[in-house]
């Protein structure tokens, strides 16, 4: 595997038209009679995908479907939590997708007739397709831990879905007395954004450090291990020593095995603990339009194949994000991205019989441990001869040994990732 340094991975990742087309280019065509397609979610896929649809196809009539007025990003969310960043800063509107000839619909998808080809929405309307994307992102497996419902998560927030929750947890923070107890709960694989819980750390330590330094966090992991492992730690070593406590799952028999809201406590299968402020992630699963549609499997989440992202349980509908079993890549914002463009040339070929080149994929992840250290993993993909898993040919993490001045640059360049998939997603 070939190692990819920063300027490298710069380059394919900061916007070129290498990254632009996840490695591939997409004809601009316009053949043959107007064809339909809908995209069910305005997320980091959606959007994208109904963007780079319109983009290589003029003659398609895009509809894409959101229930949102706005879009809160996840990815610099915790940002908001830690306190760096106004909330208004990741909410975003959908008024730049419609210059690009996309009919933006605000209603929730409720069902799909495979049969018919149509999808029905909250409204009353339904959408007539040729073919259909849905990138719905992630459900909350509400009741798989015990104590822990929709109820629960207005006390406990979980914070997976940005908005409201990011709101609620922030508040939380800033009620809490100095000399706290803050614990997160990170779930067992696969979850959205792997590295995520572990940044937020970063970010609630960051806050407590200069606002409430007695206060202690407590990270009562599912897991035995997590993504970028060895540089968090670092990175909680080198600015919040003494301050965090991972405890992995080896040592809980598992994680979390129950919570009670009324008593802000959470169970272990060894010993009970009460929190301040508790931030439980929950087991998560496929949105739910795709587990009404029937695109998921026991897993919970959405088979397709690697190659396309059409789903191997109905012909004609495609499944990206977080939702999708896109076994070898991370369920992430940046793999979302560059799903989205595939599955886009994927149909445009199969709507206009033509081959499809074959895809690449791209992946890069920032995480902010303070506002001057940032650590990062980076990686290009080709899907497998066999076509049973996408492959990582190059990337990279950052350096164990980097120098002060680099991990700031790390940062630097986080907020130009931000701003360019952003961009990339409203207009």
């Amino acid at each position: 595997m070939k190692k990819l340094n920063r300027r490298d991975f710069i380059k394919l990742g900061g916007g070129s038209v290498v990254a632009g087309t996840a490695g591939f280019s997409i004809p601009n065509i316009a053949l043959g009679a107007s064809k339909k397609v809908v995209v069910i979610g305005g997320g980091a896929g959606g959007t994208i995908a109904a963007k780079y649809l319109r983009r290589a196809d003029s003659s398609l009539e895009v509809t894409l479907i959101e229930k949102n007025d706005d879009y809160h990003s996840c990815f610099m969310s915790n940002e908001v939590i830690g306190g760096d960043r106004k909330i208004e800063t990741i909410r975003h509107t959908y008024d730049g997708l419609k210059k690009h000839g996309i009919n933006v619909v605000k209603s929730k998808a409720t069902g799909v007739d495979v049969d018919a080809k149509k999808v029905m929405t909250e409204s009353g309307d339904s959408f007539s397709y040729d073919r259909l994307v849905v990138s719905p992102g992630i459900s909350i497996k509400w009741g798989t831990l015990e104590g822990y419902d929709e109820a629960a998560s207005e006390i406990m927030p979980h914070a997976w879905k940005a908005g409201s929750q990011t709101a609620l947890l922030r508040k939380q923070l800033e009620s809490m007395d100095d000399g706290g107890l803050v614990i997160l709960t990170p779930p067992g694989n696969p979850f959205r954004c792997p590295p995520g819980p572990y940044e937020r750390v970063c970010q609630i330590a960051h806050y407590l450090k200069h606002s409430k330094p007695k206060s202690k966090i407590l990270i009562l992991d599912a897991k035995d291990k997590f993504s970028k492992q060895a540089l968090f730690m670092q990175g909680w070593k080198a600015r919040y020593d003494g301050m965090i406590e991972w405890v992995p799952g080896a040592d809980t028999g598992g994680g979390v095995t129950s919570v009670d809201s009324g008593s802000m406590t959470v169970s272990t299968d060894f010993d009970d603990y009460k929190g301040d402020v508790i931030n439980v992630i929950p087991p998560q699963a496929a949105g739910k339009i795709a587990q009404v549609a029937g695109l998921t499997n026991d897993s919970g989440w959405c088979p397709v194949d690697l190659g396309t992202f059409e789903s191997t349980i109905h012909a004609g509908i495609y499944v990206i994000g977080d939702a999708s079993i896109a076994k070898g890549m991370p369920k992430s914002a940046y793999a979302a991205n560059s799903q989205a463009k595939v599955c886009a040339a994927a149909i445009v070929a199969s709507l206009n019989d033509h081959d499809m080149a074959d895809p690449s994929y791209v992946n890069t992840c920032y995480s902010l441990i303070a506002p001057d250290y940032g650590i990062s993993v980076a990686a290009v993909y080709r899907l497998a001869e066999d076509r049973s898993e996408i492959s990582q040919v190059a990337g990279g993490l950052t350096p164990s040994d980097a120098s002060p001045d680099a991990l700031e640059r790390e940062v630097q360049y986080a907020y130009s990732w931000y701003d360019n998939i952003i961009a990339d997603m409203f207009t």
